[in-house]
């Protein structure tokens, strides 16, 4: 599991950032990258990647201002171009299949995969597989605006490969068997059972993703215990009045949040285009004072996000 983020900015392009957009890379877990938003220029940032984009199976947007889904109609149609033959899920707020089916329809744009919508209308889960659950929560902006909570489901405990070999039991398809769980009889007549050979579950990992808020308490609902908290982080500390004025957040309403939600590390993004050099350098010093975990992240910047140990 690893975050790559594809535009760190904030309201329009800039000439370090580009506008907003991260990948949540799932390639080892379900062989598939999800999107965060697509602002504008997302497509080409992805040029500059490793990133197919026949790999995105699903798009969360949290809001439908212009920076955060300007680049979604071309990134659809170059998916197309690019071999692209998946179904692929857009999810996000009332509106956005309007959106993407009048763009593509004004353009006479023909994708060559089923295109499905998910259309939010309250919060809550919005769906679930065999390895993660997705919920959403509404968060306090000028327009409908979500934030996302990816939960991976627990991982089967570490076989339990001493105890096995103190029995005699040698390396093979058999420590396979015993992982899944079956009862196995040995030659020798001695039975196994292989959930007693299987360490603790090893807890899955939480990612939150929130779009352009104020401070509201539904934020620490999807931050709480999380690895990750990805946050904007459009002002600095000492803006909190605008911030509030602009729906927005300030880097020390975000690092106050990661506190209180007792997460692993904070990630500041949707930075505004004023906070370049030391001014983006200071946004992430004072974040620190607060929360130590935290980093002012710049496009591209990659984030692996370990199992606990």
């Amino acid at each position: 599991m690893e975050l790559e983020f594809l535009g760190t900015g904030a309201g329009s392009p800039a000439k370090f950032r580009n506008v907003t957009s991260v990948a949540l890379k799932l390639l080892d877990e379900n062989n598939a990258i999800w999107l965060f938003d697509v602002g504008e220029g997302t497509q080409q940032q992805i040029l500059r990647t490793s990133i197919r984009p026949r790999k995105v199976d699903k798009i969360f947007i949290t809001h439908l201002h212009g920076d955060h889904i300007f680049g979604l109609p071309g990134f659809l149609s170059s998916r197309s171009f690019q071999g692209g033959e998946a179904p692929l899920t857009i999810y996000g707020p009332k509106g956005i299949r309007d959106y993407v089916r009048t763009s593509l329809k004004i353009s006479d744009s023909k994708l060559t995969y089923a295109l499905h919508f998910v259309e939010i209308t309250e919060p809550g889960v919005l769906f679930s597989d065999q390895n993660f659950t997705v919920s959403c929560q509404t968060l306090d902006h000028r327009i409908t605006s979500f934030g996302y909570r990816i939960v991976e489901k627990d991982h089967v405990g570490e076989l339990q490969v001493e105890q096995l070999q103190a029995l005699g039991v040698r390396p093979g398809p058999i420590y396979g068997q015993l992982k899944a769980g079956k009862v196995l009889t040995l030659p020798d007549g001695q039975t196994l059972k292989g959930t007693d050979f299987i360490g603790p579950a090893q807890k899955g990992r939480i990612v939150a993703i929130l779009g352009d808020t104020r401070t509201t308490p539904n934020s620490q609902l999807l931050a709480q215990d999380a690895d990750v908290l990805v946050h904007e982080s459009t002002f600095a500390g000492n803006e909190g009045k605008m911030a509030h004025n602009y729906y927005h957040s300030t880097s020390v309403q975000a690092a106050n949040l990661a506190k209180r939600a007792h997460v692993q590390q904070l990630l500041l993004t949707h930075i505004s285009a004023r906070y370049v050099g030391k001014m983006a350098l200071n946004l992430q010093n004072e974040a620190r004072a607060i929360f130590p975990k935290t980093r002012v992240m710049k496009d591209f910047d990659q984030v692996k996000v370990p199992l606990r140990k």
